[in-house]
Order: C-alpha cells, then sequence, then structure tokens
C-alpha cells in the first residue's frame, strides 16, 4: 500500500487522538484458550494422535478482542458483557484487571458459560505448532432475553461521555439489533459513532453509522457468493449500505483486502497492507473493527478510518494467535509505507 503525504499525515494525526477516545464495546466477550502439546507417539485405543502438553494459556477473543485491540492502541475502553462463574470467566477478569481496563460492565452470572473456544496446537520438538481441532463451549440460550436485558441496562448507564460504541455480536446472546436500537435512542443522541461487527444478525442492524462484516457474512446475508466478480461485490455493497441506512460500510477480504462503501461516492478497493502470506487470521476481524471505530471516534472521514483498519489487519494477521495491535506498531507502519 502506498500512501501520499496527505494519507500519511491525516492517519499519523488521527492515531494520535486515540488516546483521548473512550469507546465502550458491547457484546459477546469470548475467552480463547490455546493448549500446546507435542507430538509423543499414535493411541493405541484409535488412529489418533497423543500430545503431551508443554503449556496452554487464555486470552480475550471475540468482544473481549475488540476490546484488548482498543487498549492496546491506546484509548480507555469499557467491555459490557456477560461472563461466567467458571475458569475461563475468572481469566478473563484478571487479564483485564491486570491491564487496566475496567471491568465494571461485566456482568458474572452463576451458572452462564463463559464462551470459550479451546484450540489445540501440536508439532513435533522443535517445529512449528499447528492448530489440530478447535473445541467450543458455549452459553445455554436459556434466559438470554432476560440477561441481554440486563447488559442493556447496564451498557446505558455506560455511555454518558464516551465517545463511541462498538458492537460486537457473535451470536451468544449479550446483545442483539433491537436491544442497539433502543440504546441509541436512550443514550446517544445520534451523535455518538456506533460501529457493528456482527456474524449471524449482519442484515437486522440498520441506522447505524457503520458496519465491517468480511465477505463471507455479506456473501451469507445475501445467498450469494461473490468470489472473484467486483461488479456481484459493489452491486451487494450498495443495497446493504442502502438498505440498512449505513454511513459507510467496510467489507474485509482476507488476501484481497478491503472495499469501503459511502452513499454518494464509488466503492473504494484498498489493497492488502502488507504481505498477501497471512501467518495466522485468528481474531483479524476484531482488530479491524477496534481501529476502524476508533478512528471514526477521533474525528476521521470513513477513508482514512478504512485505512487504518486495513494497516492494523495486515499487521495482526503476521503473529501468531489471538493477537492485537499497538499505536506505536501502525505509527511506524504508516510511516514505512
Amino acid at each position: 500500500m502506498n500512501l501520499t503525504r496527505k494519507f500519511r499525515s491525516s492517519m499519523l494525526s488521527i492515531v494520535g487522538r486515540f488516546s483521548r477516545q473512550d469507546i465502550v464495546v458491547l457484546g459477546d466477550m469470548v475467552a480463547d484458550e490455546f493448549i500446546y502439546g507435542e507430538i509423543a507417539r499414535v493411541s493405541r485405543e484409535a488412529p489418533v494422535l497423543i500430545l503431551k502438553q508443554r503449556d496452554s494459556h487464555i486470552v480475550p477473543g471475540g468482544g473481549a478482542n475488540a476490546a484488548n485491540n482498543l487498549a492496546d492502541l491506546g484509548a480507555r475502553v469499557t467491555p459490557v458483557g456477560l461472563i461466567g462463574d467458571d475458569r475461563t470467566g475468572d481469566a478473563l477478569l484478571e487479564y483485564f484487571k491486570d491491564k487496566g481496563v475496567s471491568t465494571r460492565g461485566l456482568l458474572r452470572v452463576p451458572g452462564y458459560v463463559t464462551p470459550t473456544k479451546s484450540r489445540i496446537l501440536g508439532g513435533l520438538s522443535h517445529w512449528q505448532r499447528q492448530q489440530i481441532v478447535r473445541i467450543d463451549r458455549e452459553p445455554p440460550e436459556d434466559n438470554r432475553q432476560e440477561l441481554r436485558k440486563r447488559v442493556s441496562r447496564k451498557a446505558a448507564r455506560l455511555l454518558n461521555g464516551r465517545t463511541g460504541l462498538l458492537i460486537a455480536d457473535y451470536g451468544y446472546g449479550a446483545t442483539d439489533a433491537g436491544a442497539v436500537a433502543s440504546l441509541q435512542r436512550q443514550a446517544t443522541n445520534g451523535r455518538m459513532p456506533v460501529v457493528v461487527d456482527s456474524r449471524y444478525a449482519l442484515e437486522s442492524y440498520s441506522a447505524v453509522t457503520a458496519a465491517t462484516p468480511n465477505e463471507p457474512e455479506v456473501e451469507a446475508a445475501f445467498g450469494r457468493t461473490i468470489g472473484n466478480n467486483l461488479d456481484l461485490l459493489f452491486e451487494l455493497g450498495r443495497t446493504m449500505l442502502t438498505r440498512q441506512s449505513l454511513k459507510a460500510l467496510l467489507i474485509t477480504r482476507g488476501r484481497d483486502g478491503m472495499a469501503l462503501f459511502e452513499p454518494g461516492r464509488k466503492p473504494q478497493i484498498i489493497p492488502v497492507f502488507g504481505s498477501d502470506q497471512a501467518v495466522d487470521v485468528t481474531g483479524a476481524g476484531d482488530t479491524v473493527v477496534a481501529a476502524f471505530t476508533l478512528a471514526v471516534a477521533a474525528g476521521a472521514d470513513f477513508s482514512v478510518a478504512a485505512l487504518l483498519a486495513n494497516c492494523a489487519g495486515g499487521l495482526v494477521v503476521m503473529k501468531r494467535g489471538t493477537a492485537t495491535v499497538t499505536a506505536r506498531e501502525l505509527k511506524e507502519a504508516i510511516r514505512n509505507a
């Protein structure tokens, strides 16, 4: 990605304002667990590998990862959502407290299962470890409506004086489009940017500031496959932008970069930042929505916000596991772009 002096200056100026922003992240707080082992032998019980566990750690995922990225980009951040009274809930609370991130928006619910994605990685000694299987633990659907109401009440109390609201809807029930619309009417008065990242219910969100789906999520919303068909990408992007009354739509396209849609403007294709050979895409969407939301909150126009999000995404996919990008890394990348 080649940056003109004008865009480089604008991007650096916006990153310089990140530390003045105060963002609420409302949504599903997920724990990403990584379990590492060495392949010892093949089991006698079944044709499966036996791994000797060497290490494990838990980091924020989903909405919690978006909050983690915002913190590392320099913003003040308050995650709002549900966690259980379980081991991974303990780990998320401890992680945020150690990092100085406020936990007053996290509702701890007895019996609730903290959404957890456990990735088992293995390899021979001194070899690169590869993911072998992922085990997901999900909360039950019982009482989701009542829990969602509690989360919304908590969010409404915390929105006053904030500069942005990021919605991380992974389908676990902490929030939905109806709850977000109610919050917008109650608390934001139309002044606060609201950016949505929704895994399964993207088309239900309307009249928010922006959305940041990936291409497969757009395909799922329309039941059509985009592939390399740019005309179809433009058609679906414009349709979603208009139908959902968005001010901006940023579609992430993996190694093909991003596409930005705004009312009354031609779609903007943004080439991938850095290498198109990603090391690990785990959590990259959380980094993109965090950087985009933060940039818009800091006063960036959507083009500059998209470039910053593209840069942050390009940096984070070169790191292993669920990772973040810092403001310092972003500034260095912009200067060198």
